[in-house]
């Protein structure tokens, strides 16, 4: 029986975890119908409805939810296995993927990646960048990059950075016309860039630190984005006061277009970590993007 229904399996993962019938059906390369087909077939064997469908979305039943619970698993650990295979390569080969904020992704992974994938032509990274806290293993990520403070405690580390440093910047026409904070607290009377985070749809509380002193503030103001390429720019525009990575507000610091208020509370912080889960197989590929990515101080 599993010999057979072994692709139908496969095809309920991919509606189960694309929570569509089109998406699904265009990563396994067949029609829409086909694979609505392949699951009513699936679900009529089993004598269970796997699928909640509307005119708007697919949904798990709570079959379906445990099917998926409990043959994902094993299905990523063959592909895992499989990929491992390429150990018997005498090139390093396979596809990485990996998540991070855009910080960490055009300052540290894409200059040393790009070297990699010009000495390995036959390894495959694929980077998306996002500032949700995403589940690595549920969305099939091979690792991700946060800051080391945020990390689960389950998974396996790897710092790829220094220390950092936050900044608070301004343009000097916005200086001009309303002056400085002298404390974070002063911020509630400014014009602040805000930018949204996609998890739970929060807006990003800005974080301070002065002698082992925290303080985390609410700020407001008149422009809300959601990328630091934006922050960067309506600082510049003289539009309000934007909280960025040091390293990346310090060539306009120094060029004099912008401001720098309240260094004084911010302190250094836990750099970038690359983290992975424990029982990951360690392919060569993945071991040479562990290497190229490990800060050494």
């Amino acid at each position: 029986m599993l010999r057979e229904n072994t692709n139908d399996l496969l095809a309920f993962m991919a509606v189960a975890r694309e929570r569509s019938f089109t998406r699904a059906a265009a990563k396994l390369g067949v029609s829409r119908s086909a694979l609505s087909h392949t699951i009513r077939n699936l679900e009529e064997r089993l004598g269970l409805r796997l699928l909640a469908r509307t005119t708007c979305s697919v949904g798990l039943t709570e079959a379906g939810a445990r099917l998926l619970d409990t043959i994902a698993p094993r299905f990523d650990e063959i592909e895992a296995e499989l990929v491992a295979m390429s150990s018997l390569r005498t090139r390093p080969a396979g596809t990485i993927r990996i998540t991070a904020t855009e910080h960490p992704t055009y300052t540290i992974l894409w200059p040393r990646v790009s070297e990699l994938l010009r000495q390995y032509p036959d390894i495959k990274i694929e980077i998306v960048v996002d500032y949700g806290l995403r589940d690595i293993v549920a969305e099939r990520f091979d690792a991700g990059v946060r800051v080391g403070e945020s990390i689960a405690r389950d998974m396996i580390v790897v710092p790829i950075s220094p220390a950092l440093r936050s900044a608070v910047v301004c343009s000097s026409a916005y200086v001009a016309r309303h002056g400085v904070p002298a404390t974070p607290q002063d911020l509630t009377t400014h014009a602040c860039i805000n930018m949204r985070l996609p998890t739970h749809d929060t807006i990003f509380e800005w974080e301070f630190e002065k002698q082992g002193r925290s303080l985390n503030m609410r700020v407001d103001g008149p422009a809300v984005v959601n990328t630091l390429a934006l922050r960067l720019n309506a600082a510049l525009d003289g539009v309000g006061l934007a909280y960025m990575p040091e390293d990346y507000a310090m060539p306009h610091i120094e060029a004099g277009r912008l401001v720098r208020v309240l260094e004084d509370w911010c302190d250094p912080y836990p750099g970038y970590h690359l983290f992975y889960p424990s029982r990951r197989q360690m392919t060569p590929a993945f071991a040479l993007l562990v290497e190229a990515l490990r800060y050494r101080a």
